[in-house]
């Protein structure tokens, strides 16, 4: 099975590096104490490089026992490549010990810089690994869709990111949060849904579905031939996360975080107090 490495042509910088930035991600996720960027071993612009770390970094989470149970989208609302300072979308991968439930609490210590954004969620019903991978094949692959809370997070310090920093970080995964319905395409149109998110009952993000790529579909079609491209299409059973819909805020500890989106429903999610350090 080809690589990504293969398939973009990123041999070109040594494996040691890749290795050298890969370890300095997996010990910020380890210790909880964020790393400096990734951009004096790679250049900013390094796409191919940087997947080629997210897969290492991927990996030694995989040894420890988590499954792949989706990708996401990120970088797909203006907003949110404005906040980051990127000019174009880019994915990661979901895994079994990211995933919330509607109205869960959330432990916030297991996250260093957690920031919350809202987006539509699909579940494939098909597998989308053949064909053309156009919206029309995608549509046809969700079993049903969701509202979500993506949490992102950064293992850069203060988000001083480049493209290839977030890239290699997992595209700054964090957890997410499904919200409890269960709608199909027929009944909605995503490109059509308005989006609201309030932390504490405050209003901080608002957006609709052409923010995500001109259509939240589009996203998953983009998603669906770059994972076919890197040798791991998408397969039935996957929830996607297909990119935010607005701005996204940050959070803090004790933080209760609802979005509503019009015609796919409501999430929620708690934040747990992180536990006061005892004076010696």
């Amino acid at each position: 099975m080809p690589t990504s490495a293969d398939m973009v042509g990123a041999a070109r910088v040594d494996d040691s590096v890749v290795a050298t930035a890969a370890d300095r991600l997996i010990a910020a996720a380890t210790t909880g104490r964020s790393c400096a960027p990734l951009r004096e071993l790679i250049g900013p612009d390094d796409v191919a490089t940087a997947y080629r770390i997210q897969e290492r970094f991927n990996a030694a989470r995989l040894a420890r026992g988590v499954t792949i149970v989706g990708r996401k989208i990120g970088a797909t609302s203006a907003a949110v490549q404005q906040q980051l300072g990127v000019d174009q979308p880019d994915f990661g991968v979901l895994f079994s010990d990211m995933a919330y439930d509607d109205g869960d609490e959330i432990d916030i210590a297991r996250l260093l810089q957690p920031k919350a954004e809202a987006e539509v969620a699909f579940f494939l019903a098909e597998d989308l690994a053949e064909g053309p991978l156009d919206v029309a094949q995608c549509r046809a692959a969700v079993g049903w869709a969701t509202a979500a809370l993506e949490i992102v997070d950064s293992r850069i310090t203060d988000w001083d990111i480049s493209f290839a920093d977030t890239v290699a970080d997992n595209a700054s995964s964090g957890v997410y949060v499904l919200g409890a319905a269960r709608v199909r395409l027929d009944e909605f149109e995503p490109v059509e849904v308005t989006m609201s998110m309030s932390i504490d009952g405050e209003v901080v993000s608002t957006g609709d579905g052409a923010a995500c790529l001109g259509d939240p579909l589009n996203a998953l079609a983009w998603l669906a031939r770059k994972a076919r491209e890197f040798g791991e299409p998408l397969r039935k059973g996957q929830v996607i996360l297909s990119g935010a819909l607005g701005p996204m805020r940050p959070l803090h500890p004790g933080a209760r975080v609802t979005a509503t989106i019009d015609g796919v429903g409501t999430v929620s999610a708690s934040f747990s107090t992180t536990p006061e350090v005892p004076s010696e």
